[in-house]
């Protein structure tokens, strides 16, 4: 395998563990109540969303393991660009330290995941 792709494989999954990691802490500092978000009950649909949008890093680690050439390129480009501006928009609502800190941290791989896609040689 290429090592762009595994270094991308490997960067997906930082990414995943510390979304991950951000909301076992949430749970257990008590920030969040179980079944509640933003102080509303939870419905379905927004648990699906959730659900959908914390698929998107195993994804891309699905496809940097399958595919190859330039259209994964793009997908990583895309999506980690996209995954980027939705955690800047979701940046206010974070107000713990530990938060901050997490989603600082998810911002960075996310500039080392587009960078990595960027300046990555197609053979």
């Amino acid at each position: 395998m290429e090592r762009a792709k595994t270094i991308l494989t490997g960067l997906w999954a930082a990414l995943m563990f510390t979304y991950l990691l951000g909301d076992v802490l949430r749970v257990y500092s008590g920030d969040v109540k179980p079944g509640e978000l933003f102080g509303q009950k939870a419905s379905q649909p927004l648990y699906l969303g959730i659900a959908a949008f914390m698929f998107i890093p195993i994804l891309m680690m699905i496809l940097n393991l399958l595919l190859g050439g330039n259209i994964l390129r793009w997908f990583n480009l895309i999506v980690t660009l996209l995954m980027f501006l939705l955690n800047l928009v979701g940046l206010p609502s974070y107000q713990s330290w530990y938060d901050a800190f997490l989603i600082f941290l998810s911002l960075v791989v996310n500039v080392l995941i587009f960078w990595q896609a960027y300046v990555w040689k197609i053979t």
